[in-house]
């Protein structure tokens, strides 16, 4: 019999990269004089709290089993949209709704392609990236525009100090209710686990997946939208692969499963942070962001094999 703290460790999926991540933390507290100090809190969460939100919506699709590879574009083309309904009269709080409006709209087109055409969701995601891309560029004309100013809106979505870090905070208690603590989260984890036999259990397992596509296109063009608002500026450069592909690295570092069936939306936040200290210890101890791309490599690796690892010592611990 196993020991009843050990099996309550083990059966928390986050404890690896808690670990991990205050290992680090401490790690460049001692290597540099400058990491425990407000302004360098600020920094790191400007580095992780856009892939963290982004990386709530990619685990609910990884535990389903997909993947969105258009979702750094839509946290792209946002703003931009954001500008087009201010510009055409509608306040920004209504300007704001309708481009969450839309990119929910873009994630369930997806969603739809994918469950009715047939077509892979990487198929479907990689060409929809290329074209949420195009229409980035075209709309900004291949140049950064100024973000609105003056506005309560802006304060709260973006301008005020900590507001990112708020929201990524709430986006992520918010997502992980609904994955741990409601029948939608059920029905996800379902789906991702043995698609047959939930569809066989009464579970709509491409409304699903639709849902859950709509989702990670909202957080994407919020976080996006979010990020212009707090930099001040919507540039067209921004995003793309390389948010997605961070937010994806947190979630898998998080512990989320790329077979699907399981995940944590927590353990993502917590991929996101380790990935940004990293960024920004290297950055502090002038070690050449260059090796940053290895390390994050590696811990994808490592990851992974934790969670195969930690899977299997958890169905021994029920034993």
């Amino acid at each position: 019999m196993t020991n009843p703290v050990i099996r309550a460790l083990l059966r928390t999926k986050e404890l690896s990269i808690l670990l991990v991540t205050v290992a680090v933390a401490i790690y460049f507290s001692v290597t540099s004089s400058a990491f425990n100090t407000s302004e360098n809190y600020h920094t790191i969460a400007q580095f992780f709290t856009p892939w963290a939100m982004v990386a709530a919506g990619e685990v609910m699709l990884l535990i389903c089993g997909e993947i969105d590879l258009s979702a750094g574009f839509v946290f792209t083309l946002a703003p931009f949209m954001l500008v087009i309904f201010q510009n055409n009269g509608a306040p920004l709080w209504l300007a704001l709704i309708a481009t969450l409006v839309l990119c929910a709209l873009v994630g369930a087109l997806n969603g739809i392609i994918h469950a009715w055409l047939g077509l892979p969701s990487f198929v479907t995601t990689l060409g929809m990236a290329f074209l949420l891309e195009g229409l980035s560029l075209i709309l900004s004309n291949g140049a950064p525009v100024s973000a609105p100013r003056g506005d309560w809106v802006v304060t709260v979505f973006g301008g005020a100090r900590w507001s990112e870090l708020i929201w990524a905070v709430v986006i992520i208690v918010v997502m992980q209710v609904l994955l741990s603590g409601t029948r939608f989260g059920v029905y996800t984890q379902a789906t991702g686990g043995n698609r047959l036999g939930a569809a066989e259990s009464g579970i709509k397992t491409n409304r699903v997946k639709i849902v859950n596509f709509a989702i990670t296109s909202t957080l994407a063009g919020l976080a996006g939208i979010i990020d212009g608002l707090r930099v001040g500026s919507f540039d067209p450069t921004n995003g793309g692969f390389n948010t997605m592909f961070f937010a994806v690295a947190a979630a898998v570092i998080g512990g989320t499963a790329l077979i699907g069936g399981s995940g944590t939306v927590v353990g993502a936040l917590l991929g996101a942070l380790l990935l940004g200290i990293v960024y920004d210890g290297f950055n502090l101890t002038g070690v050449s962001a260059n090796p940053f791309d290895v390390v994050l490599g590696a811990a994808i690796l490592v990851a992974m094999l934790l969670n195969v690892n930690l899977t299997k010592l958890r169905k021994r611990s029920r034993t």
